[in-house]
């Protein structure tokens, strides 16, 4: 797919050096080496680092953050491992007695898995009821997991008759995202395996080819996971294991269907199958390499975000991406050279056949080099619009919409805001110095939206605890607001040295956060996107339009996304994460797919000129590439079997940026821009000096 086509002779030897790596790797003997290697190292890792155990999912703000230094502190508190757990109880909407009261003190005392709960606290309506009780947590998110069912199975056992009682809180949401993830991995990667296996299966048409790129990804996808639970464990980094496993099959998929492709042209011009295998190694490996290092070196400028999961989904990605490197350019075409060309059946290629290069990606191609400049307008005027969908797009998901399904924990926060005051749910922590704890209540209760605050305890290091209780629902834009203007408050009291933390005062500083790594990623990511395509096409004038153009369509999708996750699936608001990974996500896959194209354009151009070449590579390419993306956005779209929305966003935004990418960027926007330019898209170099070195 990425050079010129060299008709030869069926007769003649192959094209390159005689025992060139191509030839090495693609010959009798060298493929059987690797695929022995490939099995060597597979069982070494599985026995060498199978019992490794990736970090627990960690927090969304970093360890410096002011609520992460109040969660530090409050560890110096007595029975700081205890974390309050809410048990909310209604009876159909209607007013609860004296006697239900009563009921209820009952239950709690009765529960064989808690202790010292507080009596039950009656809402002004009369119709619901919340007691406290302490539940002892622990680092190890299983056991929290444990307590907590064991907990409700106990509530369960003891609820009075005709009554409804809900446990939630901040143990009861952590366990139930935990639990929520029981199975869902798998549910993913059959998902996932499925997706790609009829769309290997719909874009070979044979039977039997797409089982071998198919059990490459897979096994390096398998091999991957080892490693990178070890590289967590190793770096202390959290990172979701999904998003990774997607990355592995929509990249090695990717690799692949250029790989074959090219092989497939190959195979009508030699009547070795191995000659074939190695001209298409050589042809295509410069363009995945380049692609592969693209996103690698993009996942990698994550390691200087603030938040640890970030960090740590850049460096799992970057290991992932890596290994489905090492399997697409080796094992496959090993795997390739042991099965032949009968692995084409029914439609098996040979010498002679004509290739059809006039199909529609070639009709498309010169409608657009002949009016480039209506075809540019066009597209980015569309761009434009899906990207006016990020103007009142909301940043920010509260714990009670942060599940896909139905969560009790979740149920019982929005119980508890429909008869308390909504912040009940998750109250603010504060910290301040002993003697400067009266001047900072008064402070603090001099801030509009806030119903209660009172002190819980002293460390005897001279720090005191205060809970305090506002209006706003946690995680809401409001809370957050509370949450800056009690901050103010706090830090104006003199020798207080007082600190916000709590579930609206974290989400808040994950908000920071997140926006504090936007605008240090991002320029860099671009930088790294810029480099590649400089150095590939040696050129200056064309990598930065190709940038722009993919900056572009990445704000398009997120756009798009966000305006369909608002008003079609009914989301409040974006996760805070989402815009800088499906961002990055979109730069650097958006890049793989122009990589592709104008590695081959560059060759194209050569001989052809610049509009002629170009329009030759979107002919040539445009099968293929349009494969690898609808293959691309249907593996991230499994991401939305996961329970959680930051996910399903995720995917949702990514899998359209691909499409959109693939469909109007790469086939319309980008060939009209070069078109429009002509040769000086390559300055300085020109398309003849380019085809002295391609």
């Amino acid at each position: 797919m990425t050079a010129t086509l060299r008709p030869h002779r069926p007769d003649s030897p192959p094209p390159g050096p005689a025992r060139s790596p191509a030839a090495r790797l693609t010959g009798r003997r060298g493929a059987a080496i690797v695929l022995v290697l490939a099995l060597v190292v597979i069982g070494l890792a599985s026995t060498l680092l199978g019992s490794t155990q990736a970090p627990p999912r960690g927090d969304n703000y970093p360890s410096t953050a002011e609520s992460a230094l109040v969660a530090e502190q409050l560890d110096s508190f007595p029975d700081s491992d205890q974390v309050p757990v809410l048990l909310v109880a209604t009876k159909g909407g209607n007013t609860l007695s004296d006697q239900d009261v009563s009921a209820l003190d009952a239950m709690a005392g009765q529960l064989p898995s808690a202790d010292a709960p507080s009596p039950a606290r009656v809402s002004q309506d009369g119709e619901a009821a919340v007691i406290t009780l302490p539940v002892t947590t622990s680092a190890d998110s299983d056991t929290t997991v444990e307590k907590i069912a064991t907990l409700r199975s106990d509530v369960a056992d003891h609820t009075p008759s005709g009554m409804t009682v809900e446990v939630t809180g901040g143990p009861a949401f952590g366990a139930d995202i935990t639990s929520s993830f029981d199975g869902a991995n798998f549910t993913l990667l059959a998902v996932t395996i499925g997706v790609v296996a009829l769309l290997l299966l719909l874009t070979y048409r044979s039977p039997v080819l797409w089982l071998v790129p198919l059990l490459v990804v897979g096994i390096a996808d398998q091999l991957a996971g080892t490693i990178t639970t070890a590289v967590g464990d190793f770096s202390g980094l959290p990172f979701d294991a999904g998003i990774v496993s997607v990355l592995v099959f929509g990249a090695g998929a990717n690799y692949a269907l250029l790989l074959i492709s090219r092989y497939r042209e190959e195979l009508h011009e030699h009547e070795d199958h191995r000659a074939a295998l190695a001209a298409a190694w050589r042809a295509t490996v410069p363009a995945i390499l380049a692609s592969n290092a693209t996103v690698v070196l993009a996942l990698g400028t994550l390691l200087l975000a603030s938040v640890p999961g970030t960090r740590g989904l850049g460096l799992a990605s970057a290991v992932g991406l890596v290994i489905a490197l090492l399997a697409i350019t080796f094992v496959l075409p090993a795997a390739l050279a042991l099965v032949g060309r009968k692995v084409f059946w029914p439609f098996i290629p040979r010498p002679g056949d004509d290739l059809d290069h006039e199909g529609l990606w070639a009709k498309v191609a010169r409608r657009v080099v002949a009016r480039p400049a209506a075809h540019l307008v066009s597209g980015l005027v569309l761009l434009a619009v899906l990207a006016s969908g990020l103007f009142g797009a909301s940043i920010g998901l509260s714990q009670a919409d942060s599940f896909r399904t139905a969560s009790e924990s979740a149920d019982g926060l929005v119980t508890v805001g429909e008869h308390f005051p909504a912040g009940a749910a998750a109250p603010f922590t504060i910290t301040t110095d002993t003697t400067a704890t009266d001047a900072t209540i008064t402070a603090l209760e001099d801030v509009d939206g806030v119903t209660s605050v009172h002190p819980t305890g002293t460390n005897g290091a001279g720090l005191t605890q205060l809970t305090l209780t506002g209006e706003p629902a946690p995680g809401s834009p409001a809370s957050l607001d509370l949450a800056m203007e009690l901050r103010e408050a706090a830090h104006g009291v003199t020798d207080a040295n007082a600190r916000v933390g709590g579930g609206s005062a974290e989400l808040l500083d994950a908000r920071t956060a997140a926006e504090s790594d936007l605008s240090t990623v991002v320029p860099l990511v671009l930088l790294v996107s810029l480099a590649v395509l400089a150095l590939l096409l040696r050129a200056v004038i064309g990598p930065l339009v190709l940038l722009a153009l993919n900056a572009a369509s990445a704000l398009a999708a997120l756009g798009l996304g966000a305006w369909l996750d608002e008003h079609l699936l009914g989301h409040p608001a974006l996760d805070v994460q989402v815009p800088l990974v499906a961002f990055l996500f979109l730069v650097a896959l958006g890049i793989d797919y122009t990589i592709f194209l104008m590695h081959r354009a560059r060759a194209e151009s050569a001989e052809h000129g610049t509009r002629e070449g170009v329009a030759r590579a979107v002919a040539r390419t445009g099968a293929v590439i349009t494969s690898a993306g609808i293959v691309l956005a249907a593996v991230f779209a499994a991401l939305g079997v996961l329970p959680l929305v930051v996910l399903g966003q995720l995917g949702l935004i990514v899998g359209l940026g691909v499409l959109l990418d693939t469909l109007i960027v790469r086939t319309v926007i980008v060939p009209a821009a070069t078109a429009l330019i002509g040769d000086r898209f390559w300055w300085p170099s020109r398309p003849s000096r380019v085809a002295s070195r391609s």
